[in-house]
């Protein structure tokens, strides 16, 4: 073999080996960020959940009290002795 073919071949196996690391880091630090981005979501739907059981006690506290405030007119006006 000439020379010039050995080194031809050494360059396209440098730039093979080159192009293969590459995307190997490539994927995976695609792989990392998504599993970042995936616990981060995964955090945000557990406040989105938190708040939404928030928001249903406050609801039902909400009505608790109208009852409350009903029942306690009802004595101030005397319906509640008969």
């Amino acid at each position: 073999m000439t020379s010039e073919i050995v080194v031809a071949l050494i360059a396209a196996g440098g730039g093979l080996v080159g192009t293969v690391v590459g995307i190997r880091m490539n994927t995976s630090l695609v792989v990392y960020r998504l599993n970042q981005l995936e616990k981060k979501v995964e955090i945000h739907n557990k406040v989105i959940d938190r708040t939404y059981c928030l928001e249903e006690k406050a609801a039902l506290s909400e009505e608790k009290f109208k009852v409350m405030n009903h029942r306690l007119e009802d004595l101030e006006n005397g319906k509640g002795k008969e």
